[in-house]
């Protein structure tokens, strides 16, 4: 994905304006592996492949987009230790962390209402 280079006006900030900055970021953050990788990561640092066994159903194509897109966003730090072969770790930083609160409320409120959404799906359905 190309981005376009904003400097961070008021207007970038508006996620109602196609073109802002700010709808892009919460584009790339509002997605299922981006809340599970944050979610996984928590307080933690994990290698690649502990975060693939924790993510249940997500690709490695996908898991390295999201990280890079993360990473990108200066959500996740990645971390390449000079051992063969390279070992390479994923941390959230402070971003990052701020982040993860919104995430675990909105884990919380799934939880919450998990039961009302599914009663709803089935009314809807019939």
């Amino acid at each position: 994905m190309v981005t376009k280079q904003l400097k961070g006006s008021p207007e970038d900030a508006d996620l109602t304006r196609a073109d802002s900055l700010a709808r892009e970021i919460f584009s790339d953050v509002a997605n299922k592996w981006a809340l599970l990788i944050i979610n996984v990561l928590d307080e933690q640092t994990l290698r690649f492949t502990e975060l693939r066994k924790e993510i249940e159903g997500i690709s490695h194509k996908m898991l390295t987009q999201n990280l890079r897109m993360l990473e990108r966003n200066g959500l996740v730090e990645r971390t390449v230790h000079p051992t063969v072969p390279p070992r390479v770790e994923y941390t959230l930083t402070e971003p990052g962390r701020a982040l993860l609160r919104t995430v675990d409320g909105m884990c919380g409120w799934t939880k919450q209402y998990l039961a009302h959404i599914e009663t709803s799906r089935r009314r809807f359905d019939a």
